[in-house]
């Protein structure tokens, strides 16, 4: 599941007392049979079946009779995962954990120490999930899905902002096909469900001049929350509150990491043009939309005029000049 190297991630005998309870769900295993086939004392097993019931698994039985699931849950285990993921890249290299303070932070520790392109760091539960310009993202606890890709990819410096707008028409596809909704994408990094934000993409980079030593691909969605912190109540929703339904995170995440793969390598045969023109096509916010702009140094309003070859957003200001956005915030103009 993990390397031991990688301090906190989730200790692989507990993902097989999962994946052995998940296997034969509602049939009774006594506490000895678990201890035997996973290596540890039957005390051992109790208090990691303590940790999982703390997760929202619902194991019924106590020590003495034996274990069940009451139901299969919607754990992202590295197993799992891996049972999905047969020929894929993402499916070599897992390192779950049950919380951590940030998936992009590990998988940048990954990247610098040489782990292989297509390792995959994921959490039930973030403490200090980042966004953007060093905001927060909210990570309930097994609630949505927190899961950062390394990527190598021989691409040029300015190329590689691209995997983020990449990353969001993954995310769109894999959710229009998994809930039949087709999320807004807000440039450059932002999943919107009726105005309000279910998804968000982080890409961070090592690079040398001309050359990209690699890219971490952060990705936080909503899926089955159905509260938020009360200062995010307005602006964010999940697919659950959308549907009225709850979802499977993984087999959303399955979903999502196949068609990312898929995408990943058309990007590097065809080029930035490819992603330019399928962003450009499903986004409202690439042409036409009164927006306004703030850049860190400073606040302007005008009307977005399409994106450059690298993916840049265009503005035609209210001034009549026309500027590529090279980061900053952009939000709709009300």
């Amino acid at each position: 599941m993990a390397t031991e190297t990688i301090s906190g991630t989730t200790d692989r005998r507990i993902a097989a007392l999962l994946t052995l309870l998940a296997d034969n769900s509602t049939i009774v295993i006594s506490g000895a049979r678990i201890a035997e086939e996973i290596g540890v004392s039957r005390s051992t097993v109790w208090r990691w079946v303590e940790r999982l019931r703390a997760l929202g698994v619902r194991v019924k039985g106590e020590p003495r009779t034996g274990y069940f699931l009451e139901k299969v849950p919607d754990i992202l285990t590295a197993e799992m995962l891996r049972r999905g993921l047969r020929g894929s890249i993402f499916g070599r290299s897992i390192h779950h954990f049950i919380k951590t303070d940030s998936t992009n932070r590990v998988a940048l520790e990954l990247g610098h120490a040489g782990e292989p392109e297509g390792a995959l760091v994921l959490a039930e539960e973030q403490t200090a999930g980042r966004g953007r310009a060093g905001r927060k993202w909210h990570s309930a606890r097994a609630a949505g899905i927190y899961v950062t890709l390394l990527l190598r990819p021989r691409l040029s410096p300015v190329e590689a902002p691209l995997l983020t707008l990449l990353a969001g028409l993954s995310a769109r596809a894999a959710i229009e096909a998994q809930t039949g909704l087709a999320p807004e994408l807000k440039w450059p990094n932002d999943l919107l469900l009726g105005g309000r934000k279910a998804g968000g993409i982080l890409t961070e980079m090592h690079a040398e001049p001309g050359l990209v030593r690699f890219v971490i691909v952060g990705l936080g969605l909503n899926v089955n929350q159905t509260k938020f912190p009360e200062e995010l109540a307005a602006i964010a929703t999940s697919l659950r509150a959308e549907t009225g339904r709850e979802h499977s995170r993984l087999e959303l995440l399955l979903r999502l990491l196949r068609q990312f793969e898929s995408d990943y390598n058309r990007f590097l045969q065809e080029g930035p043009g490819w992603v330019v023109e399928r962003f450009s096509a499903v986004s409202s916010f690439a042409r036409g939309k009164r927006v306004s702009v703030n850049d860190g140094r400073a606040s302007y309003t005008g009307t977005t005029a399409g994106l450059t070859p690298q993916g840049l957003l265009q503005v035609q200001r209210d001034d009549g000049r026309t500027v590529a956005v090279l980061s900053g915030d952009v939000a709709e103009a009300r």
